[in-house]
């Protein structure tokens, strides 16, 4: 099985019962076993702050899938939980599932990149991230979660980072 990190976050509706029935969702997936989940924390949008803020968690997973197989399954629970396509990027949605980690795989596609690209830039990633994980190492960048959070906090410029890196 492989160890998958995922992030999830929502700033329409109710946002606490969006994260919880997707948690649930995950939870009772075929092939998918949910080990830990970090501490729910409000955050201010990224982007476009022009929208509620959000509530954000990580989930660590256990996966008989493959990453592109995951991908979809999260696509489809998006979907199902009520996130419509739009052509407004960072827009606010009821619900987003983002595949973080799968393992150590560094994998890059048109549809899929792991690591994900921008989360070593995003607090409202790496600080649930290092309660579940702080001593993974990033793939890429080689430095583990604690490390990464530590990096972000001595960089005040990265406190409100556009997320157009």
């Amino acid at each position: 099985m492989a160890r998958v990190f995922i992030g999830i976050g929502s700033n329409e509706g109710d946002r606490l019962a969006h994260i919880s029935r997707a948690v649930q969702l995950l939870r009772d997936h075929e092939g998918i076993r949910l080990m830990q989940m970090a501490m729910i924390a409000e955050t201010e949008p990224v982007g476009d702050p022009a929208q509620p803020d959000f509530l954000n968690t990580v989930v660590e997973l256990h996966a008989t899938h493959s990453p592109h197989e995951m991908l979809t399954i999260l696509k489809t629970l998006e979907q199902r939980l009520g996130r419509l396509p739009s052509s407004r990027r960072w827009g606010p949605r009821p619900i987003d599932l983002d595949l973080l980690l799968y393992d150590d795989l560094i994998l890059e596609t048109p549809h899929l990149t792991i690591p994900h690209p921008r989360m070593h830039v995003r607090r409202f990633v790496l600080e649930p991230l290092a309660q579940l994980a702080p001593e993974f190492v990033h793939p890429v960048r080689g430095r583990t979660v604690t490390e990464l959070l530590a990096d972000l906090s001595a960089r005040p410029e990265c406190h409100a980072i556009r997320d157009s890196v």
